[in-house]
């Protein structure tokens, strides 16, 4: 068994994350530079969550109060992209105010944190294709008929609104969107794809795309990790065991493909593997997918999931924790191989759901996604 002494404390993180935040001030950040200091994007780009979303986790775990100050507002901030034109929002608004605008109002129970929260959960159910029964993942008419396995995670916003709403409209857009994924996007094995392509008109399914992955039959790990944790918190929400089996499935997958250091190749099945950058963020969505599958599986096999994100997230301490003077928490992520961009840095999200897989280690309990 994995001792919890080879895993960061959350004393650690506390100390980490509070010198995050003196670093990178009002920055919205996306990915760091050589010298590990965050970049700073406009408040549209699908990752604007990760942060705020790190600091309202750090405030519901320690209960300090700087960490609320500095995460209040955000879901303003972000908001204010619905008066982009052309619209620049997509299905990545889960990810972006999940994280603030539902993470506000779980913990202080904020009207504007509610009303948000609503607003953006609208945005997502209107992306749904009814012929198709998926979420339009990007805007262009070109990806009009494209459904991604990231969505897995962003459909937790539309769950969220049919609890808080008691209206079940929100939840069948989700169950819908969950069962075409499982459907043309979790392979035999386990694996998954990235990129889902569909006629828009008439629903049919065309092809799947590689993607972020190396070819459109690889096994791209961060999607990988997207779908373990997706699958797993639609059983939480649904009951329903295909789901589960889903989930169980996928974890399958990506545990036996882990190398020695519990931190996987960008891609499982990539032909140039010697070379093959590592991707510490699809590790930390793992990890913390993982540890909300066990809770969910029969008590004989709590051990396979909960173990597997122990070792993960002590393969993530070992071998991938950021410098010391760096504003990041972990390094060694990739972002998206195939075009070149974002190799070998520190990502947000990486560093939030490293901090969650922590935390719950920890007992935290708030299940956001």
């Amino acid at each position: 068994m994995i001792s919890q002494k080879t895993v960061m404390t959350i004393e650690q993180l506390n100390e980490k994350v509070a010198y995050m935040v003196k670093q990178i001030g009002v920055k919205s950040p996306h990915a760091t530079n050589k010298d590990g200091q965050y970049d700073n994007l406009a408040v549209d780009w699908w990752t604007s969550g990760f942060y705020p979303g790190l600091l309202w986790l750090m405030h519901d775990v320690t209960g300090e109060g700087f960490y609320k100050e500095e995460a209040e507002g955000w879901s303003r901030k972000i908001e204010a992209a619905f008066d982009a034109h052309p619209i620049v929002l997509h299905h990545d608004v889960g990810f972006q105010f999940l994280l603030t605008a539902v993470m506000d109002y779980e913990q202080t129970g904020s009207e504007d944190g509610l009303r948000i929260g609503l607003k953006a959960a609208n945005y997502l159910a209107g992306r749904f294709n009814s012929a198709g029964n998926f979420i339009k993942a990007w805007n262009g008419d070109e990806k009009k008929g494209w459904a991604i396995i990231d969505c897995m995670m962003n459909i937790s916003l539309l769950y969220w609104a049919s609890n808080v709403t008691n209206d079940p409209s929100y939840a069948h857009i989700a169950n819908r969107h969950a069962d075409t994924t499982l459907k043309y996007g979790v392979r035999e094995d386990g694996s998954t794809s990235h990129i889902l392509s569909f006629d828009p008109y008439d629903g049919t399914f065309i092809e799947a795309i590689g993607g972020q992955g190396e070819a459109s039959d690889s096994a791209w790990s961060r999607g990988n990790a997207w779908a373990l944790y997706g699958f797993a918190n639609a059983f939480r929400h649904t009951g329903n065991e295909a789901y589960l089996a889903a989930a169980k499935k996928i974890a399958h997958h990506f545990i036996a493909a882990l190398p020695e250091d519990s931190i996987p190749l960008w891609d499982f099945r990539c032909t140039n593997r010697e070379n093959a950058p590592k991707d510490s963020s699809a590790a930390a969505i793992a990890a913390s997918g993982l540890l909300g599958l066990e809770e969910y599986v029969a008590r004989n096999e709590k051990h396979i999931y909960g173990e597997a994100a122990k070792l993960i997230v002590a393969g993530l301490t070992k071998h991938a924790l950021a410098p010391l003077h760096s504003e990041a928490i972990l390094t060694h992520a990739t972002g998206n191989f195939p075009v070149g961009r974002d190799v070998d840095v520190s990502l947000i999200y990486g560093d939030y759901y490293f901090a969650e897989a922590i935390a719950k280690l920890n007992g935290w309990e708030r299940r956001i996604f």
